[in-house]
């Protein structure tokens, strides 16, 4: 069965796209051979005076080029001889002598995009689902079927740039607004408008001067500098894709279409061959693995959920009801126990739909319909309708102990034919074991752990407890996809994955600041070697008095595997709590805004200004230190079944900590390492610096096999 439909209606030639194979449009080997059919056959009918390009999948005009083919590509030639292939293909529609309409109606991504700027024109639906860009650079390569030649001379270079270079995806009326589609309509009236614009004949595009100004020798020279600066201050120069970007970019704007396209397919080529590429391919096939994930491995289902119940209005809070109220559409009751705090919440997520107002993402009615869905109250009253209740309240068992038992309480209300509540606990490190003690029913209890903020952070770790149902694990599994959440799902224990594995790799660098080596040095390193924020840092942005408190937890579980530091607690004495109340290891006045360490830290440490930084080390090995502590306590969460898999582990060190997503995560990076090396330098660490470092036992036993964690 052909992939695609030919239709004839008033001499216009209507092709849907539809692979009866693939839940979504794809870009393959056995497109292109259909293609050449369907394309024979309009080339040859002299009738036709339009062509209009649709998709018969709801929500999906084309997502792009079927990644799975890039594993196939094994040479740098093999790369460009592709390039050039899908150029060709693309160039069939340019050529046709009738009007061209693509109508976009869903996702309309890489592949999907390139093929419709070929079109002479580009309809788009305003539907939820149509978002239009080109991601290529997430998979560390850049658009090599046209992208970087045709749309920096479509459209001004400015905004050219910051898709390429992003890979952002924009609604249809931003996609409208910037000139890369030429009308954003309701999909009611898609068709309608797509046949309008085929009977307008081949568009006669004029470039405004600016435009012109801007990709000309000099003004090109100009926005091209301008942004390798953003490049290099956002990458540190760890990412090759989007510096080729802007010189293939720059280089195709200063000779013909041709030539440009030339280009593209030798950078193209020259990325795909790159480690760093082959790392985002990996972690592409790792997401899209855990999006068919449930979770569980019995057949288990999720059970419908309708209304969400959330407890505290704080920032994580407020952030969980918002992503539950938005992408989810979901209803929210939002419950606190002070009415200032209730108003704060309120007030952040409607913030939150303001912004998107603002950008034009919604419509003043989908603000108001937006905002109806969430309701809020100092009492329990309407918690009894919800189906998960997530509280986000302070890290205390007994707290969290009397919110399993006030909401298992409201059953009784619910009434016992009532499908059972769901108790989520957003803790960071508490057992759910601990949290779930006392409840009556235990298997009703589910760990959701969310990352500050949680409209922005991807991640989200559903941990379950010895009790807890696969049903349950089921349906947080699928109400966190539907929040817009990456999920792994990992066992209970003290910390579970990502912030047992984040202590260790803070509570190293605060040791080598204790031994002298300057705060700058170490969050220096550590950004160098490829990370967001320094340690250091990152302790300010989290909550030093919620870092103290997780170190107290897994220090009485894993003992001098992860000791007690003094300094800390001196800092937390100091009622330095970090960015949360503006006191924390960098200066947060006025004058320096985070920017500089606070100098008189040092002196709260217990440490004397002249020893501050008196220690001097490379960033290498500071990096090393550092980050082997986190790398070795990974391997003993996998060895003990916290994890799942190593694929588990590096998406939640990528996602939820901002490990290098270059080096792959923890697992892949070990591997590329060596395990031999990696075995090596923990066992000198240990040596040095005692017990903490000791290799965990999987590494030897790997080295012994000359295995891997992916072999």
């Amino acid at each position: 069965m052909s992939i695609f439909t030919f239709e004839k209606i008033d001499n216009i030639a209507i092709v849907t796209m539809d692979d009866p194979s693939q839940p979504q449009n794809v870009l393959n080997m056995q497109v292109q051979a259909d293609y050449e059919a369907i394309f024979t056959q309009i080339e040859a009918d002299a009738s036709l005076t339009a062509l209009i390009f649709k998709s018969g999948k709801p929500g999906c005009f084309l997502a792009g080029a079927d990644i799975s083919m890039l594993q196939g590509i094994e040479t740098e030639q093999q790369a460009y001889e592709s390039c050039h292939l899908l150029h060709a293909f693309f160039q069939r529609i340019v050529d046709l002598p009738i009007t061209t309409v693509a109508a976009i109606d869903g996702v309309c991504l890489g592949g999907g995009l390139e093929i419709s700027l070929a079109f002479d024109y580009r309809v788009a639906s305003t539907a939820r689902a149509t978002k239009i860009g080109v991601p290529e650079v997430q998979l560390g390569i850049l658009p090599g079927g046209g992208g970087t030649q045709r749309i920096p001379r479509l459209i001004d270079l400015p905004s050219a740039l910051d898709l390429l270079l992003t890979g952002k995806q924009l609604s249809a009326v931003r996609a409208k607004k910037i000139g890369l589609v030429d009308s954003a309509v309701e999909p009611e009236v898609l068709m309608d408008v797509a046949r309008r614009f085929a009977a307008k004949g081949k568009p006669n595009r004029k470039v405004p001067m600016m435009q012109r100004l801007m990709k000309s020798f000099l003004g090109r020279k100009f926005v091209i500098a301008q942004a390798r600066k953003g490049v290099m201050k956002a990458t540190k120069g760890k990412y090759p894709a989007p510096l080729k970007i802007l010189d293939v970019v720059n280089s195709g704007l200063g000779t013909s279409l041709n030539k440009g396209l030339d280009i593209e397919a030798r950078g193209f080529s020259q990325l795909l061959m790159t480690p760093e590429s082959s790392q985002f391919v990996n972690i592409f096939f790792a997401t899209t693995d855990l999006k068919k994930d449930t979770g569980v491995d019995s057949d288990a289902k999720a059970v419908k959920t309708e209304t969400i119940g959330v407890l505290g209005a704080g920032l994580m809070g407020a952030g969980i009801a918002y992503v539950s109220m938005d992408q989810a559409r979901k209803n929210v009751r939002l419950k606190d126990i002070a009415v200032d705090s209730l108003a704060k919440g309120v007030a952040y997520t409607g913030k939150i739909v303001d912004k998107k107002l603002a950008r034009r993402r919604i419509k003043p009615h989908q603000r108001q319909e937006l905002m109806s869905r969430l309701t809020s109250g100092i009492t329990y009253d309407g918690l009894e309708q919800a189906d998960v209740v997530i509280e986000a309240v302070f890290e205390s068992v007994d707290l969290k102990q009397k919110m399993v038992a006030d909401i298992e309480a409201l059953q009784k209300v619910r009434g016992k034919k009532a499908k059972p509540t769901i108790f989520a606990t957003n803790t960071s490190a508490i057992p759910i074991d601990a949290i779930a003690a006392k409840a009556k029913h235990p298997e009703r209890i589910v760990g959701m752990h969310y990352f500050s903020p949680v409209e922005k952070m991807p991640l989200l770790e559903v941990v379950t407890g010895s009790n807890t149902a696969d049903w349950v694990t089921a349906t947080a599994v699928e109400l966190g996809k539907q929040q817009g959440k990456t999920v792994i799902v990992v066992n209970d224990g003290p910390g579970f994955y990502t912030t047992r594995v984040l202590v260790p790799y803070n509570m190293e660098a605060v040791r080598m600041v204790l031994e002298g080596v300057s705060i700058e040095d170490v969050d220096s390193a550590l950004e160098k070697f490829g990370m967001p924020v320094g340690p250091i840092k990152l302790m300010d942005e989290v909550g030093i008095d919620v870092g103290a408190h997780i170190v107290v937890t897994l220090n009485e579980a894993f003992g001098d595997r992860i000791p007690l530091i003094d300094g800390v607690n001196q800092v937390l004495e100091d009622d330095r709590q970090g960015r949360k109340n503006n006191r924390g290891f960098y200066d947060y006045s006025e004058k320096s805004k985070g920017k500089q360490v606070d100098m008189s830290i040092y002196d709260v440490m217990g440490m004397s200004r002249d020893h501050a930084g008196s220690k001097k080390m490379s960033s290498e090995a500071i990096a090393e230190r550092v980050v082997l502590s986190m790398l070795n306590e990974a391997a003993y969460c996998l060895e003990e079944g916290i994890l799942r898999s190593a694929r588990d582990g590096d998406i939640g060190a990528i996602f939820g900590l901002g490990f290098p997503p270059f080096l792959g995560g923890p697992f892949r990076y070990m591997d590329s390492m060596g395990i031999d090396t990696v075995l090596e330098k923990l066992s000198a660490l240990e040596k040095e610096h005692g017990e903490r470092f000791a290799p965990a036992p999987s590494l030897g036993k790997l080295a012994k096999s000359k295995k891997s964690f992916y072999s």
